[in-house]
């Protein structure tokens, strides 16, 4: 079993939903816990109740985060909260400073043992690693759905890190060492339109079905649905549907039109690593593997 921690802001596009219906269903994962970030993370940990909940999994502890930015930046909107505000769920969840409590302690009780995942702006990370800077190197390993590094143009830049650049900034400098980056230029290859996600999705059940409703507030404007934080946690179970190289990532913290920019420099035992390319086929035959068949 891996023992996963995952940092979302679910509610926007809706991979990270399906990143946590994986999960859910991936029988070597552990969830320690789920904590939002971003906005209202109220409703985004709401959204995150209903789909553990659909799993059978409402022992899992959900926390909703800081708001962010921490200095500029931008916050969003929860647009899928329209697809479960009718469902049951806890409508009082406290929000801020006690997510990232309940991360620092689960971190520090299991030394060595947890695989931290983020797949938002980082703003709940970056504070984390900023006022208790040990955390980075008790964890086993940090995967990120963030940056853009080998594709795009030299002012091409990705939406978590853009969102909160302060945080991003702050994540890349403590977890050095640790740290995976699965950028845009790898992610935005794993791509279905909107009618096999329907049926594939209908047709797994548990978990995976739960997001249809919020999948389709998404399909109001967008006929298709790329997997970019799917495929950040499909890599802590099967790395092999990725390859690697190691640098040194610079975010750009101030405004302007590089802001949030994730400046890449490719080197030999470099103290990042980010993913340079996918194999799409054996990915989503994993993923539709894993989420078909809740045993795994």
């Amino acid at each position: 079993m891996t023992p996963v921690l995952f940092d979302t802001d679910i509610g926007n596009d809706i991979d990270d939903a399906v990143a946590l219906a994986y999960l859910l269903c991936q029988k070597d994962c552990e969830l320690v816990g789920i904590t939002t970030a971003t906005g209202d993370t109220a409703k985004r940990a709401a959204l995150c109740e209903v789909i553990c909940r659909a799993a059978g999994r409402e022992e899992i502890p959900i926390h909703a985060g800081l708001a962010g930015p921490l200095l500029h930046g931008t916050a969003q909107g929860v647009a899928q909260y329209a697809a479960i505000k009718s469902l049951p769920h806890r409508k009082d969840y406290p929000t801020g400073f006690g997510a990232l409590e309940f991360l620092r302690n689960a971190i520090r009780s299991r030394p060595g043992e947890i695989t931290l995942l983020a797949v938002g702006p980082l703003t709940n990370i970056g504070t984390l690693f900023a006022a208790d800077p040990e955390l980075p190197g008790l964890l086993k390993r940090i995967v990120l759905m963030c940056g853009r590094f080998t594709d795009g143009g030299p002012g091409a830049r990705e939406w978590n890190a853009l969102l909160d650049p302060i945080a991003t900034a702050l994540t890349y400098k403590h977890g050095t060492g640790k740290l995976l980056s699965v950028g845009l230029d790898v992610t935005l290859k794993c791509v279905l339109p909107a009618a096999p996600v329907r049926e594939r999705f209908a047709a797994a059940g548990g978990a995976l079905a739960a997001t249809l409703g919020m999948a389709e507030v998404w399909f109001n404007h967008a006929d298709h649905l790329t997997f970019h934080d799917p495929l950040a946690a499909a890599l802590l179970f099967a790395p092999e549907l990725c390859t690697y190289q190691s640098g040194t990532v610079t975010p750009v913290m101030e405004p302007g039109p590089l802001e949030g920019l994730t400046r890449w420099q490719a080197e030999k035992n470099g103290p990042h690593e980010i993913a340079i390319s996918v194999d799409v086929d054996a990915f989503f035959a994993h993923y539709f593997r894993v989420t078909r068949d809740e045993s795994g």
